[in-house]
């Protein structure tokens, strides 16, 4: 079996905990000390730093030498989602035409175990990220077009950024309004499915101080 090179081992990790939070916006990503925390030497670290700055989740670090965690601006943040609210309504647009049987179930599954969640008293917002990510992956799988799902990976992840200041506070109805997609989807209505996931994101990137 091949093992994964250090440098993907690294930029999944640093990855998962730039989304999650661990790593704060505009905190150093110092390779020494990430070095010593990953338990590899900083060649890997490097390579997966640059990669996360070509992914636009770190940035080159101002007047010094080095990157930091992505600061995202208010004016960015809405552009991003604005982007993302096109083209998730195009995935669940082809998702209606493309939908199978298999890939159906296996959402309406996820959704009975992310209402659920939700609707529990003490709510995991990692968990409830994850199976956000789920769905959504599963819509883009249903709408069998390889090209936009690789456009929407990197997009999704940035907003994620956005998304999870307001997970646990949205979270029933986030998994209300995936069940109403997942309804015209499973109907076949293009029109009403690419509606509801556009406002979807629109709402789920608001504030909720706001």
């Amino acid at each position: 079996m091949t093992r994964e090179p250090l440098s993907r081992q690294a930029l999944q990790r640093l990855r998962a905990a730039i989304l999650s939070g661990a790593l704060q916006p505009g905190e150093r990503l110092v390779e020494e000390r990430l070095s010593a925390e990953l338990g590899m030497s900083r060649v890997p670290i490097r390579e997966a730093i640059q990669q996360l700055i070509a992914e636009g989740l770190a940035v080159p670090a101002e007047g010094t030498r080095g990157a930091q965690v992505a600061v995202m601006t208010e004016d960015f943040a809405r552009d991003l989602i604005e982007v993302r609210a096109v083209l998730e309504g195009l995935t669940a647009r082809l998702a209606a035409r493309h939908c199978n049987a298999k890939t159906q179930a296996e959402i309406e599954a996820l959704l009975e175990r992310g209402a659920a969640l939700a609707a529990a008293p003490q709510r995991d917002a990692e968990q409830l990220a994850a199976l956000n990510t789920e769905f959504h992956d599963l819509l883009a799988l249903a709408g069998t077009n390889q090209a936009l799902r690789e456009v929407m990976r990197p997009l999704r992840e940035r907003t994620e950024l956005v998304f999870r200041r307001n997970s646990t506070e949205r979270a029933v109805r986030d998994w209300q309004e995936h069940a109403m997609i997942l309804e015209a989807v499973s109907e076949g209505d293009e029109e009403l499915a690419a509606l509801l996931a556009a406002r979807h994101v629109r709402r789920a990137g608001r504030r909720q101080d706001g």
